[in-house]
């Protein structure tokens, strides 16, 4: 009889304990996980809000969601940095550089016992533009597709040369203005994938590739140019020397 009634308690509490683990989990308000989205801007710059391309103030976006895969919505996410560099509203996300760093500061959101995280760099006022080279030429080749590329590069500086301090971390954007033919060239990330937008390293220096298609070509031995435009702006307007022209010439290789 001992017996019984310890397997009747034992199933009792097994049960209440799995009623339990359900009703947490199955709850359509319990966050079980949270997706912090990629900021808008790869950096912020000192003494200003992060901004997006058109100029405007973002804030981090954290979405959580319930054991269906449904948003949980309103959720309450607090914010901090344990890094120095910025500071970050703890409420609404709004992140401010105070002072450049070596490396991106962290941003930590967090829900309930919930965690993510995102980086964001610190950089300094873009204040110019300017090529690196404002002519290149591409001798190419029909058969020989290795020679018909040609990489054009541009510098983002804060302050006036020649104090002037590379720009790290921020955003230009590539577009090719004139060819003879629409489909000629093609811009081109560092993987060979189709980009117009590229973000400058340590030195200030963004770059896109032009790859020809000498398909597109009036004849085997035409002669002409591919014109492209690089744009940077700061709270939505082009910083100076914006856009910039890089002319790259076509030429058959010789």
């Amino acid at each position: 009889m001992k017996r019984l009634s310890a397997l009747v308690l034992m199933a009792t509490i097994v049960s209440a304990a799995a009623i339990a683990c359900t009703d947490i989990s199955g709850s359509s308000t319990a966050v079980l996980s949270i997706q912090f989205d990629t900021l808008p801007a790869p950096a912020v710059v000192i003494g200003d809000t992060l901004r997006d391309t058109t100029g405007a103030i973002v804030l981090p976006v954290v979405r959580a969601f319930n054991f269906k895969g449904g948003q949980v919505t309103p959720v309450r996410v607090f914010f901090q940095s344990p890094d120095s560099g910025i500071t970050v509203d703890s409420a609404s996300g709004m992140i401010v550089g105070d002072s450049l760093r070596s490396t991106p500061a962290r941003v930590v959101a967090t829900v309930g016992n919930l965690q993510a995280i995102q980086h964001v760099d610190i950089t300094l006022r873009p204040d110019s533009i300017q090529a690196v080279n404002a002519a290149d030429t591409i001798n190419y080749a029909i058969l020989d597709s290795t020679k018909n590329v040609a990489q054009v590069q541009v510098k983002v500086s804060h302050g006036t040369a020649p104090n002037d301090s590379a720009v790290k971390s921020y955003i230009v954007s590539f577009q090719i203005v004139y060819q003879p033919t629409p489909g000629l060239g093609e811009l081109l990330n560092q993987n060979g994938r189709p980009s117009v937008v590229d973000t400058t390293d340590a030195s200030g220096i963004a770059a896109r590739t032009i790859r020809l298609h000498p398909v597109f070509l009036s004849s085997a031995t035409a002669v002409d140019s591919i014109v492209v435009n690089a744009t940077t702006r700061y709270r939505g307007n082009p910083v100076g020397g914006s856009p910039v022209r890089i002319v790259v010439l076509l030429k058959p290789v010789s």
